[in-house]
C-alpha cells in the first residue's frame, strides 16, 4: 500500500480562526458555545438562544464579492481549504493531478432559506440568480476546486454528521488509486438558523443550558441533555509520501486507513449495541495494517446526548475489550460544540495535531463522569509520549453513517 501523509491543515472553528488558533484554544479548555446575539432569536421565539458560532466571521477574511457569491456554508469552507493549501506550501502541481473531495452535512441553508422568505415576502422577481449554485451541497467543492484550479475532481460527501471524515476516508482511497497527487478533503456546515435550531429543540436533541452556554456541552456527564449546535469548517491536504518528499513538504502525520459503514438500524438514533460503528473501527484499523492493541489515542464523536455517547462506548468497547478504559479519549466537542457536516474534518485536524505535538487535548465541563461509560477521558493535555502512535477520529451521523479514519504519527 502506498502511504498517504498529510501536508497541510486549516480550520475556521468557534474557537479559532485557524487551525492552530483553534488548536491553541482546545488545550486552554475554551469553550465556543454562547448566547446567540440575533433578533431572530426573540422574534421566532427560539426555545434555545444559544450555539457554537464561528469565531472569526468570514466577512473578515474574504473578499466582499465571495461573501456575497458564496452561503456561509462555502464562505468557511474556502478559507479553511485557502489555510490548508498554504500551509502545505501552496503545492506546484499540475491542475489536472489535484482533486478536492468535500462535504457538507446539510449545505447551503442560509441561501435556501432566505430565498424563500424573499419569494413570500417580494415575489419572484427579486430571488437572486445565484440562488441555486449558492444552495447546493456541492457548492463549497466547487469553490475550492475553482480556487485552485484543481481538474481531477470536485466530489462532495452529505452523510450527515460523519460526511467531513468520509471525505478523507475518500480521500485516501483516491490517491491508492493513482486518481490524483494532491487531495484536498474537509467538511463545512453553517446552520446556525432559526429552523434547524427549533428543529433540532423539537426532537429533544439540544442542550437547553441557555443559562450556561459554556457547560453546555459535556460528553460523557451524567448531566449532559443534550448537543450544541455549531458552525465552522476544515480542511487537510494530502499526498503521497513520496511525492510530499520529493518536493521538501512538512509532514505532521500519516493518513493509515479510513472506513465507512451504515446501521441500518434507525434513521436518527445509533445502534445501541454499536456493531455497524465497532465495524467502521475496525475496517479503518485493518486498512492501517493495525491491531486495536496499536491504537494509542481517540478522538471520539462524543456528542453529548445521552443516547449517542453510551452507544458509542459499546462500539469502543467491541473492538478493544477490556483495554477500552486505558486508552486516552478526547471529545473536543465540548469545546467546539458539534459542526454537523465539518465536525469530522475539524476534529481530524485535531487528531493530526495530537499526534505531531504527541499531546491529547482536554475535554471540558467532565463533573460526574456516567458510570455507564468507563473510559480515560483526557481532562488536561496529556502527553502521548514516545514512539509510534496511532489514533482513530470517530464520526456518526442521521441515517445510520458511521466513517472512522486512523492517523499514524510521522517521525522525521
Amino acid at each position: 500500500m502506498t502511504t498517504i501523509v498529510v501536508t497541510g491543515i486549516g480550520a475556521t472553528s468557534p474557537i479559532g480562526g485557524t487551525a492552530r488558533d483553534s488548536w491553541t484554544a482546545l488545550l486552554s479548555g475554551a469553550s465556543g458555545a454562547r448566547t446567540i446575539e440575533a433578533d431572530w432569536v426573540e422574534k421566532h421565539e427560539i426555545p434555545v438562544t444559544f450555539a457554537a458560532q464561528a469565531l472569526v466571521r468570514p466577512e473578515e477574511v474574504l473578499e466582499r464579492q465571495e461573501v456575497k457569491r458564496l452561503d456561509p456554508s462555502s464562505q468557511f469552507a474556502l478559507i479553511a481549504a485557502r489555510e490548508a493549501w498554504a500551509d502545505a506550501g501552496s503545492p506546484e502541481v499540475a491542475p489536472e493531478r489535484i482533486l478536492v473531495d468535500y462535504a457538507t452535512g446539510i449545505g447551503g441553508l442560509w441561501t435556501l432559506l432566505d430565498a424563500w422568505d424573499t419569494l413570500r415576502e417580494k415575489g419572484p422577481r427579486r430571488v437572486l440568480p445565484m440562488t441555486i449554485p449558492m444552495l447546493m451541497p456541492n457548492a463549497a467543492a466547487a469553490a475550492i476546486s475553482m480556487h485552485l484550479g484543481a481538474r481531477a475532481g470536485a466530489r462532495s460527501v452529505v452523510s450527515a454528521c460523519a460526511s467531513g471524515t468520509e471525505s478523507i476516508a475518500n480521500a485516501y482511497e483516491h490517491l491508492q488509486l493513482g486518481l490524483a497527487d494532491v487531495v484536498v478533503a474537509g467538511g463545512t456546515e453553517a446552520v446556525v438558523h432559526p429552523l434547524p435550531i427549533a428543529a433540532f429543540a423539537s426532537m429533544q436533541a439540544l442542550s437547553k443550558r441557555n443559562d450556561d452556554p459554556a457547560a453546555a456541552s459535556r460528553p460523557y456527564d451524567t448531566d449532559r441533555d443534550g448537543f450544541v449546535l455549531g458552525e465552522g469548517a476544515a480542511a487537510i491536504v494530502l499526498e503521497t509520501k513520496e511525492h510530499a518528499l520529493a518536493r521538501g513538504a512538512r509532514i505532521y502525520a500519516e493518513l493509515a486507513g479510513g472506513s465507512v459503514t451504515s446501521d441500518s438500524y434507525h434513521i436518527t438514533a445509533p445502534d445501541p449495541e454499536g456493531s455497524g460503528a465497532a465495524r467502521a473501527v475496525i475496517a479503518a484499523l485493518e486498512q492501517a495494517g493495525a491491531s486495536a492493541d496499536d491504537v494509542t489515542h481517540i478522538n471520539a464523536h462524543a456528542t453529548s446526548t445521552p443516547v449517542g455517547d453510551v452507544a458509542e462506548f459499546e462500539a469502543l468497547k467491541r473492538v478493544f475489550g477490556d483495554r477500552v478504559g486505558e486508552i486516552p479519549v478526547s471529545a473536543t466537542k465540548a469545546s467546539t460544540g458539534h459542526l454537523l457536516g465539518g465536525t469530522g474534518a475539524l476534529e481530524a485536524v485535531f487528531t493530526i495535531l495530537a499526534l505531531h505535538e504527541r499531546t491529547a487535548p482536554p475535554t471540558i465541563n467532565l463533573d460526574n463522569q456516567d458510570e455507564r461509560i468507563p473510559l480515560d477521558v483526557v481532562s488536561s493535555p496529556r502527553a502521548l509520549g514516545d514512539g509510534q502512535q496511532l489514533a482513530i477520529s470517530n464520526s456518526f451521523g442521521f441515517g445510520g453513517h458511521n466513517s472512522v479514519v486512523a492517523f499514524r504519527s510521522h517521525d522525521d
